[in-house]
Parts: structure tokens; sequence; C-alpha cells
């Protein structure tokens, strides 16, 4: 079974997590069950010193048990060093592997079918993926608490039975408590990493559409929005610190009662001869020693809930179905793309054949139309899910690998991404491209590079925050032409442009695209005038087709939909 399967579930991520790194964690819980061990025997050690100093022992045996303490407290800190450094190494390294996990099911190009949106996606592959790896250290530390109750139990039973049995007993009530209370916690954060989550989403959409809404007027009712979502975060986070507060509370009280019940019982038992001074001094630093495990050992429970909740998320994540299940089968070389007979949306019984090497522009009347068209080309539409065959070089796309079908077929859609970054890894970020020049100069982007001394490397802030409209929208149509692809889409490249720009990008965008086949969806003149060919989209179906300044003066439909 594969990695990939056994993620399905919170605790089949769990289990993943402890079954790679259980070399890490058999070395953390040696070193840490000796840092608990060597702990454990300093009050011990002490106790020993302190009946063989009444009974008058001599200066030698004296001094080789001062220097046993040493050994002790130098054990003491050497394994917690080592041990934690190696702990820590596991549980970073796990985190990281979860956060590329996520991130790549967020970045597959095969959607999944997952109800979160990116914000939520960006909480899971950080936040989540970090309190899952805390297992890693949850469970050393665990059983290393437990070797520090059991040692000082055998220990304080040694000096009477009654007290080993209190610390026995009491340790277990303790935890009985407190796993209850743990699963409380458990549920109230995984309810408030899916509020906070929300809350990111939603600013992240806020900023992504600050100027369209400032442009309407609907910024206000958005961060009104947004605050009640915010609210509603905060408080889950007030309800779970309150819990928190509670089991941290209660498991200190706890401790503290049984410690305390410890010392006076020893103190009796003392008082009333059944145990020595020395005895007595050994359980009375126990009780105070005990105080660690046992505090460490009750908040245990309440770890493993939280990184069992942060699982539970990335479960949504990495178990959810992809939306399809691509082909196997590469793509035949050649530039060429055929629709038949494709419906979806407002598309119906689209057909038409783009021969290898061609410029094709396609006008649709309705903007809903061009969308979906692009969306079909670009495989975000499944093709179990719209009737009729999409090829590629004579293949159909649903019996294609993704990467081939990527190598082959680039979609660049009328909204891209523009990345924090520079202006180069904008367009080249594999940095393998040979056509950087050429894709600038196409795309008209020379003057934003020559504005900047850095040129190309000049910043980009996130999402471009630091460029116009219109020199986003020319970067990322460099992106597109820097790829290189057999077969280009071009949906609505220049729309927020001037008339002569266009003019321009047109012109070298057919001259650095000649011999290979470039599909525009559009209806700019500039861009219609320079096609071989053009399909116009009427109704969802291929109306007419013609080179553009013929169709100008035969279809007054067409005239009037491009004409500006």
């Amino acid at each position: 079974m594969t990695d990939q399967n056994d993620a399905r579930t919170g605790s089949a991520i769990l289990r993943l997590a402890l079954r790679r790194n259980r070399g890490a964690m058999a070395a953390g819980t040696v070193l840490m069950g000796m840092y608990q061990a060597a702990e454990t025997a300093v009050p011990i050690v002490l106790g020993a010193i302190v009946e063989f100093a009444i009974r008058g022992g001599n200066l030698g045996s004296l001094g080789l048990s001062v220097l046993a303490l040493a050994a002790v407290i130098t054990t003491v800190s050497m394994s917690w060093r080592f041990g934690m450094r190696i702990l820590q190494k596991a549980n970073t390294t796990e985190a990281h592997r979860w956060r590329v996990r996520v991130a790549g099911c967020g970045l597959q190009p095969v959607a999944q079918d997952v109800d979160l949106k990116s914000g939520e996606v960006l909480t899971i592959a950080t936040e989540d993926a970090d309190q899952t790896a805390d297992i890693i250290e949850v469970v050393p530390l665990l059983v290393s608490s437990l070797v520090a109750v059991l040692i000082t139990a055998v220990a304080l039973a040694m000096a009477s039975i009654w007290l080993g049995l209190l610390v026995i007993f009491g340790t277990a009530a303790i935890l009985a408590v407190l796993s209850l209370m743990s699963r409380r916690i458990g549920s109230s954060t995984k309810e408030q990493q899916a509020r906070v989550a929300r809350a990111g989403a939603k600013v992240s959409d806020l900023i992504a559409g600050l100027r369209p809404l400032h442009g309407f007027g609907g910024s206000h009712a958005a961060f009104v929005g947004y605050r009640k979502m915010s609210t509603q975060a905060k408080s889950q986070a007030i309800t779970v610190a309150r819990a928190n507060g509670t089991y941290a509370g209660t498991a200190l009280a706890l401790n503290s009662v049984l410690a305390a019940a410890v010392t006076l019982i020893a103190g009796w038992l003392t008082f009333d001869n059944q145990m020595t001074i020395g005895q007595l001094v050994m359980a009375v630093g126990l009780a105070q020693f005990i105080m660690e495990p046992l505090k460490l050992f009750s908040e245990m429970p309440k770890y493993v809930m939280m990184a069992r909740a942060s699982a539970d998320r990335m479960a949504l994540v990495l178990a959810a179905p992809p939306v399809m299940t691509p082909g196997d089968q590469p793509s035949p070389s050649g530039g060429r793309l055929e629709l038949d007979g494709v419906r979806h949306g407002s598309l119906r019984e689209v057909t038409f054949d783009v021969p290898a090497g061609a410029f094709v522009a396609i006008a649709a009347h309705s903007q809903r139309t061009a969308a979906e068209l692009a969306a079909i080309l670009a495989v975000e539409v499944p093709p179990a899910d719209h009737d009729g065959v999409v090829r590629v070089n004579g293949q159909a796309i649903a019996e294609l690998s993704v990467d081939s079908v990527r190598a082959t077929l680039l979609v660049n859609p009328s909204h891209s991404e523009v990345f924090a970054g520079t202006l180069r890894t904008n367009i080249d970020p594999s940095g393998t491209s040979k056509l950087v020049p050429e894709a600038v100069e196409a795309a008209m982007l020379t003057d934003v590079v020559a504005l900047h001394r850095d040129g190309l490397d000049y910043g980009v802030r996130d999402r471009g925050a630091n460029l116009s409209g219109g020199q986003r929208q020319r970067l990322a149509l460099a992106r597109a032409l820097a790829a290189g692809p057999d077969i280009l889409v071009l949906h609505d490249p220049t729309t927020a442009v001037d008339a002569v720009t266009e003019q321009l990008i047109a012109q070298r965008v057919a001259k650095l695209r000649a011999g290979r086949t470039t599909i525009v969806i559009t209806t700019s003149p500039a861009l219609l005038d320079v096609a071989d060919r053009v399909i116009v989209l009427d109704d969802g179906a291929v109306a007419t087709e013609g080179v553009h300044r013929d169709l100008l003066t035969t279809d007054d439909a067409y005239r009037l939909a491009v004409a500006r």
C-alpha cells in the first residue's frame, strides 16, 4: 500500500507519521527515558547521601556518592540535549513532508473535489501540518514520563508500599479525569482551526478583489462580512483558550494534590518510625520532582487530540477523490486541436478543427461562452462532465496523461495570477525558457523592464500589487509566450491595455508564434485581424467562420460585436 493510500483518515496519517519516524522516535525515547530516569535518581541519591551521613560513613564512600550524583546530573543534561535534538529534527522534517504533500494536492493540475478554499488549504498546509507532526515528540515524551512515574513509584514502594501505590493509582486517576477533558479540547480546536481558515480565505478573497469592490462601492459590505467571520473565529479561540486554561489548571491542581499527599504521608511515616530520615528526604524530593513528569504526562492526551484534529483536517485534502482520472498515454507530436460536438453550459455542439501551425481567433458573442470554452480547453471541466470530445493531435484529452496535456496545450486564462518574486521569475518560473527576451518584447513588457534599474530582476510584490492592471496582464502574457507550447490558447490577453499597445501586441504575438498553433479567444479587432481564421460562436454554437475583414462586411452581428 502506498503512502498516498495510507493518508485517507486522520488516524492513518498519524500512523504513517509514526511509522516512518520510528528510528528517530526510538532513539529519542531512549534518551528521554534516560533523562527522566536520571532526574528521578537525583533525589534518590540525595536521600542515600543523607542516610549515609547520618549513619556516620567514611569520607571515601561519601566522595563516591557525590561523584555518582555528578554523573547523574551530567546524564540529565546530555540526554535531554541530544534527545530533544533528535525529536525536534524529526518533528520539523515530518511537518515539512506534510506541508509539501498538502500543497501538492492544492497545486495539482487536476482539481480535487474538496469544499475548501485556498486560504483554508494554506492553513492546513501550515498550522495543521505542524500540529500533526507534534505526535513525533508526544509519544517519546509520553513514554519517558511514564518511565519517571514508574521509577518514582518503585523507589517510594521500597520505602513504603503505601507511597508506591499512592503514586500509581493517583496517576491513573489524574489521567482518567484529564483524558475526558482533552476530548473537548480536541473538538473545540478542530472547530477553531476551521473558522480561522475560513477567515483567512475570506481576507485572501478580499485582497484579491479589493479594486473591483471599491469600484462598485461594495467594500464596506465585504468588510462587514469579514468582521463577522473573524468575530466567530475569535469567539471560538476564546472558547479553546478557556478549555486549555481549565485543563492546565486542573492538571496542576491534581498533580499538586498528589505531590502534597506523598509528602504528608512520607512525613507521617517518618514520624511513626516506619521510614528513615534519608528515605524522607528521598520521598520529599521525589514528590517535588514528580510534578514535572506528571505535568508532561497529563498534557499528552491534549496534544494527541490536537494532533488528531489537525490530521483529520489534512485528510480532507489528501483523501479527496480527484474530479477526473487522467489517462496515461503520451501526446503525439504536433499542434492540431479538434473539438467534436462539445456541449457544456452554454456551449452547444461546438465543432471545429485547428490545424498545426495555424493562428485562429474565436469570437464569442457571450462572455460566458468564451469562459466555458477556455475552461474546457484548460481541462478545468473533466471530460466526463461534458459531451463531445476534445482531441490533441488526434487523441482525446481524456486518454492523455496530465503532464503530456500540459506540455502540449497551455491555456492562459483571462485573469492570470502574478506571484511575489521578480519579473524574471514570473515570466520563467523554471528558469529554463530560451524565449524570455522575445516574450518580453512580444508582450510589450519592455517599457516595464526599462523603467526599473534592476530590469527583469525588479521585485514584484504579492499578487503584483506594485504593478498596474495592464502591466500584470502583459506579464502573464509574457509568461505564456515564454513557455513556448505546441498549442497556446490565450483568453482575452489584451483587455487591460490601450488600443495602440494592443495593435503592437497582436502583430508581435503572431510573429513570435509563427509555425506553432495559437488560438485566441477574444473580440479584440487587433487580434482578430492578425488571425488566419476567425471562428464565430453565437448562442453557444459555431455560427460562421472566415477572415476578419471579410466577416466585417458580410456579418452584421459580428461587426456589431467586435467593432470599436
